[in-house]
């Protein structure tokens, strides 16, 4: 009985290695294939109207060949409290300086030092998928 179930499985095995490159043509060609145009982003905006409650500002300006990695936050150079008065940037924010205690750290909190994870660049492009997402304003005005 033992031998009759191994030979079954390396039998279904042997099926399901030989459909596989099927299965990944399958999802390859079920995928969108057609990449975003390269857009460049307006100059300087101003400040962008928020579109959903507790949505964190978008970056009005381009970040292109801005680094914001674990060694270096270019952002900081015009955001942080220091710089933002003269350079006009809106200020980082005081909870970007607290831990998850609530404590004040020295510089940015470790948790918000990655801006990008939240606040994106926002440019008109034209979305390869529609979709109908009304913004808050939208929503009240139904």
């Amino acid at each position: 009985m033992k031998k009759f179930l191994a030979v079954m499985l390396m039998a279904l095995s042997g099926v399901a290695l030989a459909d596989a490159p099927k299965v990944a043509n399958n999802i390859e060609g079920a995928a969108e294939s057609i990449a975003p145009a390269f857009t460049t982003p307006p100059k300087d905006v101003g400040n962008i109207p928020i579109t959903f409650p507790h949505q964190p500002p978008l970056v009005p300006h381009s970040i292109r060949g801005l680094q914001v990695t674990k060694n270096a936050n270019q952002c900081l150079g015009c955001h942080s409290p220091d710089v933002a008065p003269t350079t006009g940037a809106p200020r980082v924010p005081e909870s970007h300086f607290l831990d998850r205690d609530g404590k004040r750290t020295e510089g940015t909190s470790p948790r918000r030092y990655f801006c990008l994870q939240c606040h994106v660049q926002q440019a008109n492009v034209n979305p390869i998928i529609q979709n109908k997402f009304d913004t808050i304003r939208q929503a009240q005005g139904k």
